[in-house]
């Protein structure tokens, strides 16, 4: 498993975390996005933020760019 992978199951687990210690009748839906946009992408390895911002026009990385 890569670097970045690990990154976002670590990333979805405390943001879960930090739901489940305010109590999930409390949170707003919102919150759930990014928990399961960060596990599908850990899980998978595609990002899905990553590909929407592809679609609005921004450059994505390419090999040999450093910035």
């Amino acid at each position: 498993m890569s670097a970045i992978r690990m990154l976002f199951l670590v990333m979805a687990a405390l943001i879960l975390l930090g739901i489940w210690l305010t109590g999930f009748t409390v949170v707003h839906w919102v919150l759930y996005i990014p928990v399961a946009a960060l596990t599908f992408a850990g899980v998978t390895g595609i990002c899905p933020g990553y590909l929407i911002f592809q679609k609005l026009g921004f450059k994505g990385l390419t090999l040999g760019n450093k910035l």
